[in-house]
């Protein structure tokens, strides 16, 4: 696969369900893909550091990485009611995260900035510690008292009352209320370097796949929970139907608005660098 272009998604379902297609050679005309799986965090880093052709990132990375990586106008998450949730062991109040310690997936994640704007709005004297803990390490953290409460993203929005955990509040919620904006996520970004027409056929792929997955649901089960991590069918599906929309075929214009208005106000609290202005430019 030495003329296949390099490209690193997450295992979860939204991701193998939208790539299903082109990875297994189903979309005409479409270039071969290598397939790396690595959780978001670790595609960050990779993106930071250049590596690969195609990616998919968070959002809040973004300022970090547009000279060298362009945005794509699909393939992947944004969406209305499903942002990341904070969850504690008891229920409670917003000001009750004053001083206390949060465990967070990652600081360059856009749960991570939806989290900042919604204390520097909700909690006074803002919270105390945060700790980067891997996600599926943060709600049996909550559970055993070794943090106060927990960002938790994907699926933990379906299995947290597992843990006996109460959802303290949704970033989602507190980003559609106070924007009217879809909540971005997940982007997928590819080398600059590439070249317009490249970019335009990955474009074009990309669209091809979500596509051929929507038309042919069935296609890519096997392959979404072999990569699922023993995560049960129902919720692999209620994860699919919640990150994978319309805005997975293409930004638009309010897609392209969430992401400006995200990263505008992150970059106003100092959370990120400011963006050029044709930074988030295709092509």
């Amino acid at each position: 696969m030495s003329d296949a272009l390099k490209i690193a998604y997450s295992p979860c379902p939204n991701d193998t369900f939208v790539f299903h297609a082109w990875a297994h050679g189903k979309v005409p005309g479409a270039p071969a893909l290598d397939v790396t799986f690595a959780d978001i965090d670790i595609t960050n880093g990779m993106a930071e550091r250049g590596e690969l052709d195609i990616l998919k990132v968070s959002y809040a990375v973004l300022p970090w990485v547009l000279e060298e990586y362009a945005l794509l106008p699909c393939g992947g998450a944004l969406g209305r009611g499903c942002g990341p949730l904070v969850l504690t062991k008891e229920p409670g109040e917003a000001k009750d995260l004053a001083g206390k310690t949060v465990a967070v997936p990652s600081e360059r994640s856009t749960a991570y900035l939806l989290f900042r704007l919604w204390a520097a709005d909700e909690v006074p004297g803002g919270v105390g510690a945060v700790e980067v803990l891997p996600f599926d390490e943060i709600m049996p953290a909550v559970r055993d008292g070794r943090v106060d409460a927990g960002l938790v993203i994907h699926e933990a929005r379906f299995t947290y009352r597992n843990y006996g955990l109460s959802c303290l509040a949704d970033m989602g919620e507190h980003w559609e209320r106070t924007t009217g904006l879809p909540i971005p996520l997940g982007a997928i970004i590819a080398k600059r370097s590439l070249g317009a027409e490249r970019l335009r056929e990955l474009t074009a792929a990309a669209r091809e796949s979500v596509r051929m997955a929507w038309d042919d649901t069935e296609a890519s089960r096997a392959y979404v929970l072999e990569h699922a991590q023993e995560m049960d069918p129902a919720v692999a599906d209620q994860h699919i139907g919640l990150y994978v929309n319309e805005f997975t075929a293409d930004l638009g214009e309010n897609g392209y608005a969430a992401v400006r208005g995200l990263l505008t106000r992150a970059a106003a609290e100092g959370l990120v660098p400011p963006l050029g202005r044709d930074a988030l430019s295709f092509g």
